[in-house]
């Protein structure tokens, strides 16, 4: 038996850098306290998110710092993780082009990329979409990585799952409701969509699913909060709901996706070759 600790952070995170990597090692210290191996901190963890993604007034005041694979903030980042696996999002350039990523770091560095792929509303006029789903081995198990829209597709994290994922980190920026927005965040609808999304991708693919968020406000955009931790039945094993701070739960990963797929192993009983070319993938 192998339990694992893990923790997804529900936390704000702003455009000053010295400040991210000092709340970005509280958070850790925290998790550390409890044992934790993998935490999941929010999309833009590092240098924040964009202040709005309205289409139809003004654009963003400013755009996130570009952060380097190989540069001073992701090495603090290793530094502070040490024997943990930190997930964490960030703004990545290659050749001029800006990304929507993700990095799993430990403190040997670097050993995982994910570069967000659906996109919403007006955020492709900032970044660029990636093209990969891809899973790696990491200290606490096989390992994918989503960003926030991401979670919205069932084709994304079931090729994660199809790769092998054990768990999958998603990492979001999730706001709540522009549109008939409830002034209890957890009533609001795109809180609702949020936590049915996680549940349902934990389950449908029989994984652990840890989904860390943004919290409060950002420029326009007002952030749901509700990390949490999803065991591969679905069941919400830890949650922060509306607030900030940090959802752990013990896992011991094996042996929960083992007993869920004992009678159904949904990966198992597919049958890809009723699905029609779209969406035939990995027969």
């Amino acid at each position: 038996m192998t339990i694992t600790p893990m923790a997804a952070a529900a936390a704000s995170f702003g455009r000053d850098l010295d400040q991210n990597l000092a709340q970005i090692e509280s958070l850790a210290e925290r998790a550390r306290h409890q044992g934790v191996r993998l935490l999941a901190l929010p999309e833009a963890t590092l240098g924040g998110y964009l202040s709005t993604l309205h289409t139809d007034g003004p654009g963003a005041d400013s755009l996130p710092p570009i952060i380097d694979l190989d540069g001073p903030e992701l090495a603090k980042v290793a530094e502070i993780a040490g024997d943990m696996t930190i997930v964490l999002g960030f703004c990545e350039a290659d050749a001029g082009t800006r990304y929507n990523s993700a990095a799993a770091v430990t403190g040997d560095g670097v050993i995982g990329v994910h570069r967000k792929v659906h996109q919403p509303l007006g955020e492709n006029l900032y970044y660029e979409a990636g093209e990969t789903f891809r899973t790696f081995e990491t200290p606490v198990g096989r390992l994918g990585m989503l960003i926030c829209y991401d979670k919205a597709f069932p084709e994304a994290a079931r090729e994660l799952a199809l790769d092998g994922a054990e768990i999958v980190a998603c990492i979001s920026a999730w706001p709540s409701s522009r549109t008939a927005g409830a002034a209890d965040i957890a009533e609001d609808r795109w809180t609702k969509r949020f936590n049915l999304f996680d549940q349902a991708r934990a389950l449908e693919n029989q994984i652990v699913w840890v989904a860390a968020n943004q919290v409060g406000t950002f420029g326009s955009m007002r952030f749901v909060a509700h990390a949490k931790v999803v065991g591969p039945g679905g069941d919400v094993l830890a949650t922060t709901g509306a607030d900030a701070g940090l959802a752990v739960a013990a896992v011991d990963v094996g042996d929960a996706l083992a007993t869920a797929r004992r009678a159904m192993f949904h990966l198992r009983d597919r049958r890809p070759d009723t699905y029609g070319a779209e969406v035939a993938v990995h027969a």
